[in-house]
């Protein structure tokens, strides 16, 4: 069975309780999607949909990272070894590790 994909209610809630559990009150916002003039907030619609992006692009990938496994080790299966094998570590800037494995 394939997973069905959260709506975006579904991600609203689970967004706004995840950073309520931070501290972080996105109701302090203003509403919409325009910045306040005065201070420079973003607007907390602009804010929701920013980070639903965030959740269903980069988090999906970043949870399916695994460690490929230790040298000298033999792994159950040879098809997800070469797998884990080609697989490199998610990074923001993957320039950065261009320039370390120099």
């Amino acid at each position: 069975m394939t997973p069905v994909p959260p709506t975006d209610a579904e991600l609203d809630t689970m967004i706004i309780a995840r950073l309520a559990s931070l501290g972080i009150d996105l109701s302090q916002l203003p509403p919409g999607t325009a910045p306040d003039p005065g201070t420079g907030s973003p607007g907390r619609d602009s804010v929701l949909a920013s980070l639903r992006s965030f959740m269903r692009g980069s988090v999906a990938r970043i949870a399916a990272f695994q460690l490929p496994p230790p040298p000298g080790t033999v792994p159950a299966d040879p098809a997800t070894a070469a797998a884990l094998s080609q697989q490199r570590a998610p990074m923001l800037y993957p320039s950065i590790s261009v320039e370390w494995r120099r």
